[in-house]
């Protein structure tokens, strides 16, 4: 089955719901998949040189952050 035929299943069965909770949490998947796909959408080349240039100054400027420390700092998290 295609993706096309897929969605249009998902929506027959979608308009069928009763259950205000089951649309809730179909609303909230749906929200979280649009929000993850934009923070990878494609950038242009222009802000990779951008970022790129950004991240050599942080370095440079001891504004980093070393794996180990980030890891002993994640541990005490728990």
């Amino acid at each position: 089955m295609n993706i096309e035929a897929r969605k249009i299943e998902f929506i027959q069965e979608f308009l069928e719901l009763q259950s205000e909770e089951a649309i809730s949490k179909l609303e909230e998947i749906l929200k979280k998949e649009k929000s993850s796909h934009k923070e990878t959408e494609q950038m242009s080349v222009q802000e990779l040189n951008k970022r790129i240039d950004k991240s050599m100054k942080d370095s440079e400027n001891g504004r980093l952050t070393e794996a180990k420390d980030l890891l002993a700092d994640i541990e005490k998290w728990s």
